[in-house]
């Protein structure tokens, strides 16, 4: 029997996520499957992957073959780096020791990249915030500066009204009837 991990779809339109199963390769998509692994959410930034590492291993070990995608999620994950470094230490080239030192020195370097890269999108998210914050605040400014200068021209413009209208009136009180 030939095994593949593989994705299969679940969710709703436009948002779709994918549990990473050990399937028969002629079991269709979203079928009957061996084993369920982990799962694969794209819809969150970064992608959220969670994967029984051991089991992805012992499977990729016994010969079940990953699709594209869930190579490269396996890939991303360390789990073919693991096996790499498993198969040079049955050929004799490191010992277990040294090849788990390297895998850790490795999955410390990703983590760190990946937290890089999540403190980045959280500053880039905090300053565009702050940018439209003052903008907004700029733009209110603006218009509070207009409404005032607009209720002058409307304060300007009634006091000339009704002075005007005392101006006749001062004028007639002025003149002697004759």
């Amino acid at each position: 029997m030939a095994t593949k991990i593989r994705l299969q779809r679940h969710g709703h339109k436009n948002y779709a996520f994918y549990p990473i199963v050990i399937a028969d390769s002629r079991a269709p998509r979203d079928g009957k499957f061996i084993e369920r692994i982990g799962s694969y959410n794209p819809n969150t930034n970064p992608a959220t992957i969670s994967l029984n590492f051991e089991r992805a291993l012992y499977w990729i070990n016994n010969g079940a073959i990953p699709t594209d995608t869930v190579r490269t999620i396996l890939s991303r994950e360390g789990v073919m780096l693991m096996k790499h470094l498993q198969r040079g230490v049955k050929k004799g080239a490191f010992s277990a020791e040294e090849a788990q030192k390297r895998f850790d020195a490795w999955k410390q370097a990703k983590d760190s990249k990946i937290n890089a890269i999540k403190v980045g999108l959280a500053d880039a998210k905090r300053s565009a915030a702050k940018a439209r914050l003052e903008e907004e605040t700029a733009k209110n400014a603006a218009k509070a500066e207009a409404v005032a200068k607009k209720k002058a021209e409307l304060a300007a413009a009634a006091a000339a009204k009704a002075a005007e209208e005392a101006a006749p009136e001062a004028e007639a009180a002025e003149t002697p009837a004759e």
